[in-house]
């Protein structure tokens, strides 16, 4: 059975549309690079039937045939919000394929806000985000997390890398794009400190709403780079028709080890049975395959866990 796809038009799902298209105008094609790259890769395989895991469900979703799982509007290359009815990206394959092997549709809902989600999850009105979520210790504290990402904060930087900025430790006196709220922004004001108290320039945080906005504000030169995640600053990259290139793959940059994953109220009755899911994704090669499909090598986990982060 495949997985319905559904998004419910908020204003959020619009606003994120709308700021990508108009980077799309300017030099970034939403409709080209790594989606494109993702559309003409290989169907991933359909699932089988997986008679135990279905039957390990709860009863309300076995006899309602749904899992609801909510998003926060585009993150690509992992969810990517195009209109009312249409999710894709890495998250959204690996829903079709959970929903296959359970023998369930997932029906997606877009909502505004990681706060809104732990809320409703906690009311019941969503059974899980697939996310992938950041998986922190204080966040356990609301949601269990099933992780099946690893993540890196890097930066994406003018082809050329014209500042020379290859780390953390060379970001002094240099215009910083951020998302607003985000660990990043933790991390480069932190940072911006430690410059001053060695006698350097400050850094400029520039703190944007949206990744979009942020990637556009390195491409138009108001900013010298964007400090976030590698994955999403991948596909940006990517999109970018050889305009930026990602610098400092190689640093922690104030980070030690970063996971995200599927999150399902805590201590949920549905976090073992989707382990066991993800297990048989990494197990039959289809895992491999979605993140392959995405561009995604360089943030796969080898085994998929259950609250990895410490």
């Amino acid at each position: 059975m495949k997985s319905v796809i559904t998004s419910k038009p908020i204003w959020a799902a619009a606003a994120m549309g709308a700021v990508l298209a108009m980077l799309a105008g300017c030099t970034v094609d939403e409709s080209s690079g790594d989606e494109s790259k993702g559309a003409d890769a290989a169907e991933i395989e359909e699932q089988e039937l997986n008679e135990e895991l279905h039957d390990q469900l709860p009863d309300e979703i076995k006899d309602a045939g749904t899992i609801t799982s909510v998003n926060t509007g585009s993150f690509p290359p992992y969810t990517i919000v195009d209109g009312e009815n249409n999710v894709t990206g890495a998250s959204a394959d690996l829903a079709e394929a959970m929903g296959q092997m359970l023998g369930v549709d997932i029906e997606h809902q877009t909502i505004d806000g990681l706060a809104s989600v732990l809320t409703g999850m906690e009311a019941g009105r969503y059974d899980l985000s697939i996310g992938p979520t950041g998986d922190f210790s204080e966040r356990q504290e609301q949601a269990t997390f099933i992780d099946w990402v690893q993540e890196y904060v890097v930066f994406a930087v003018q082809a050329g890398n014209p500042q020379e900025i290859d780390g953390l430790d060379t970001t002094c006196g240099k215009k910083i794009a951020v998302q607003a709220g985000g660990s990043a922004e933790a991390v480069i004001k932190e940072q911006s400190t430690t410059c001053e108290d060695g006698g350097e320039e400050a850094i400029e945080v520039q703190s944007y709403k949206d990744q979009p906005s942020a990637i556009l504000s390195v491409q138009s030169g108001r900013a010298d780079a964007f400090f976030s995640s590698r994955a999403p600053l991948t596909y940006f990259v990517n999109d970018s028709d050889g305009q930026l290139e990602l610098v400092g793959t190689e640093d922690k940059n104030g980070f030690g080890d970063l996971y995200q994953g599927i999150m399902v109220p805590k201590d949920s009755e549905m976090s073992e049975v989707i382990l066991a899911c993800l297990e048989e994704l990494h197990a039959n090669g289809t895992y491999d395959a979605i993140m392959d499909k995405w561009d995604l090598d360089a943030n796969k986990l080898d085994t998929p866990g259950i609250n990895l982060a410490e």
